[in-house]
């Protein structure tokens, strides 16, 4: 069975990588993009762009994540949430240098929010750049420890990840070590080699009722 990079099929879990924000990456972005900041009125092209990459289904959800990360931060995103722009000026790609606004991570870690390219502009090596660029922004922003949430459902994303160095969080594996599984058997990454990939029937959600 093929997955989509995000498909509601897979049984979801929720997954923690971490890694030091030194030796990072370098990946730059192809002719005609460039990365710009937040400015006043990006809310929307950044809930457009989460809900054409399916990290939310609709504006209102895409409303209700603002809402709960970063609302009450507007201020902070004038030099921590990044858009690609293409030639056209237009916003089609985003991410966010920030920290866990939400349980108040006590290891002062950076965290990467919400990384999300425009579904039509996927797979024209867009998110490797972004990547690179929103980790070397927190490093500049002081932070020497990174973190990334994702979740088995973008089990492609969490492959880059890997493939940037990241690993799991320890408390994490015990926490969702089955999806942990999920990730062996559909990345087969280095990373997770003392895993036991997860069966196919583990891998599939159960069907709605």
């Amino acid at each position: 069975m093929q997955f989509d990079n995000h498909d509601c099929r897979i049984r979801y879990y929720h997954l923690l990588l971490e890694r030091d924000l030194d030796d990072i990456p370098e990946f730059s972005l192809p002719d005609g993009y460039r990365f710009v900041f937040f400015q006043p009125g990006d809310r929307d092209m950044w809930i457009e762009i989460e809900r054409s990459a399916r990290e939310v289904a609709t504006y209102e959800q895409g409303m209700k994540a603002w809402n709960k990360y970063y609302a009450a931060h507007e201020g902070e995103l004038y030099d921590r949430m990044v858009f690609i722009e293409n030639a056209a000026g237009e916003k089609i790609a985003t991410a966010t240098a920030f920290y866990d606004v939400i349980n108040h991570d006590p290891s002062g870690s950076g965290w990467m929010h919400w990384v999300a390219v425009r579904r039509e502009y996927q797979g024209r090596g867009l998110s490797k750049p972004l990547i690179s660029h929103v980790l070397h922004l927190l490093r500049e922003l002081g932070y020497t420890h990174g973190k990334v949430p994702t979740q088995t459902t973008t089990w492609l994303a969490c492959k880059i990840y890997m493939d940037f160095g990241f690993r799991p969080v320890p408390e994490n594996i015990a926490e969702s070590r089955d999806g942990w599984r999920i990730m062996k058997a559909l990345t087969g990454h280095a990373a997770l080699a003392d895993f036991d990939p997860a069966s196919m029937e583990e891998i599939l959600a159960e069907p709605s009722a």
